[in-house]
């Protein structure tokens, strides 16, 4: 998995997360610590808030939180809260026209990928955010 990925951002920041449930963070802090922008931390976890899995909060004090127990959360919670695919889909989604060929390829393929995409959803439900947090981290200070 890519380092700069939304996937890789979200579950690393949930992570750590997870080592400190009741601490606030904020977007700047969460861009400082991955290398990235707010704006992008923004958009991810403004996802993962959809999702029910963070909770954001305004003002002074406000930042992010997670919305429910670290425990609770599986890697696939958070890959299907981001509504993204790591298995590629057919190269071309244009209609195969009247090559009978291209149509069974076609068919096939899909057929193959969701099965692919099946099961690593049902892999990610085995695991917990909880499961990555060490006994101790310099960035959350645990």
């Amino acid at each position: 998995m890519k380092r700069n990925s939304r996937l890789s951002l979200a579950l690393h920041t949930l992570s750590h997360m997870a080592g400190e449930p009741g601490r606030v963070r904020t977007s700047a802090d969460i861009a400082d610590h991955a290398g990235t922008n707010p704006v992008v931390v923004r958009r991810v976890l403004g996802k993962l808030r959809e999702a029910g899995l963070l909770r954001s909060e305004k003002g002074h004090a406000g930042g992010w939180r997670l919305a429910k127990p670290a425990q609770s959360i599986t890697l696939a919670d958070v890959y299907l809260a981001l509504d993204e695919s790591l298995v590629s889909g057919p190269a071309s989604e244009a209609e195969p026209g009247d090559c009978r060929v291209e149509a069974n390829l076609q068919a096939r393929v899909t057929e193959v990928l969701d099965d692919i995409e099946a099961s690593l959803v049902a892999r990610l439900r085995e695991t917990k955010i909880t499961d990555f947090h060490p006994s101790s981290c310099s960035y959350c200070g645990t």
